[in-house]
């Protein structure tokens, strides 16, 4: 998957789901490395990496 689209995916994802949508793409990645889908489970995994980029750094 490109960067564009993972942006993308991570944003519309993260509008659907708010705060949960990190556990989300993680629940997603899983998924797919369980049915043996290694590359849509690493698109996951990048959407995943995307969307706790976006959250930020966490404040301490």
């Amino acid at each position: 998957m490109k960067a564009v689209d993972v942006e993308e995916h991570a944003r519309k994802l993260r509008e659907v789901h708010g705060a949960k949508a990190v556990a989300e793409a993680a629940q997603k990645a899983a998924e797919m490395e369980k049915a043996g889908r290694d590359r849509d489970a690493a698109d996951w995994r990048q959407v995943e990496k995307a969307l706790l980029m976006m959250r930020g750094p966490s404040l301490s």
